[in-house]
């Protein structure tokens, strides 16, 4: 099983903190892809992007107001590309890891199954604002889903069809601009799926500093109040993953102290982790040597005696 990390990048095609991003992927690099949807492949500077960035023909225009169509395309290719990619976490250049390794496979193997996503009721006035063309649609599906979340394998599947089959509905709603922002919750609720979402927040913001009319405040200096903010925010909600927006002059100290020293990892979470990623191993040869004997089951059952210990 594996995560897929999609990174959308536009303007100056870089992620502010890669070389955080590129150590904290090696800790895991077992169970990770990389994906980058770019702008132009040419004007790319880092190698290590170039290396994860998605075949050309997978790329689409895009703006802020209309970046729908990127997050599918990069799904779509990364959905294609590794079939054990089972959560697909939606990133930005100024999005950074705030939780460690450990904790990252943690969260994964535990909710691998899960979509991850915070949504609601759309709070503004549908009828004044063109956003998401909310205002054409019935009272039901005035959703509004956080834009940045991890959504797992079937969901994303069911995302592709739902783009395939209803086309006119599709392009309805990313006209109305911002479609990202509700596109994803309305989907899912069209499939009735949406009851089984984890509603949970993936990618910790502060929207009370505003760094303009539509962006959160974008953490750069470091100050008492942003680790205030930091610290109550992964307080309140246990499955954050990521920070943004980071600048790239943020301090890598307060970063690295987040991601490797602030949590102390005990002998019993490895154990349980170990044994978990164990059940998994014995579930695909289970299913291997069900095809020709019964050495199979033994394993199997070998498993859960082992898990009962």
């Amino acid at each position: 099983m594996k995560v897929a990390l999609c990174f959308l990048i536009s303007y100056e095609q870089v992620i502010n903190k890669e070389h955080i991003w590129r150590e904290w992927i090696e800790a895991n690099k077992d169970i990770i892809n990389v994906y980058f949807h770019y702008r132009d492949y040419s004007t790319i500077k880092s190698e290590w992007i170039k290396k994860h960035a998605i075949p050309k023909k997978f790329i689409v225009e895009t703006s802020y107001y209309h970046v729908v169509h990127a997050y599918f395309s990069t799904m779509h290719y990364a959905f294609l590309h590794d079939t054990n990619n089972k959560w697909f976490c939606f990133l930005t250049d100024s999005c950074v890891p705030i939780v460690s390794p450990f904790r990252f496979r943690e969260m994964f193997f535990n909710h691998y199954n899960e979509t991850i996503m915070s949504w609601k009721k759309a709070w503004w006035n549908v009828h004044m604002h063109k956003r998401s063309n909310l205002r054409q649609l019935g009272e039901e599906f005035r959703l509004a889903n956080d834009p940045w979340f991890i959504i797992k394998r079937e969901d994303v599947q069911r995302c592709i069809i739902y783009s395939n089959k209803n086309i006119d509905i599709f392009r309805l709603i990313c006209a109305g601009g911002l479609a990202n922002e509700s596109i994803f919750a309305i989907i899912l609720y069209s499939m009735n799926v949406l009851g089984r979402v984890k509603r949970e927040v993936t990618h910790c913001v502060d929207w009370s500093r505003m760094s303009s009319t539509t962006s959160p405040h974008i953490f750069k200096e470091g100050s008492k109040r942003d680790l205030e903010h930091i610290d109550k925010f992964l307080k309140e909600n246990q499955c954050t993953l990521f920070l943004r927006k980071t600048h790239s002059e943020f301090p890598d100290t307060i970063l690295l102290n987040y991601i490797y020293e602030r949590e102390k990892v005990g002998g019993d979470r490895v154990s349980k982790l170990n044994r978990i990623e164990y059940g998994f191993l014995f579930q695909r040869m289970f299913t291997h040597f069900m095809k020709f004997s019964f050495i199979g089951f033994i394993l199997f059952s070998c498993y859960y005696v082992y898990i009962s210990l």
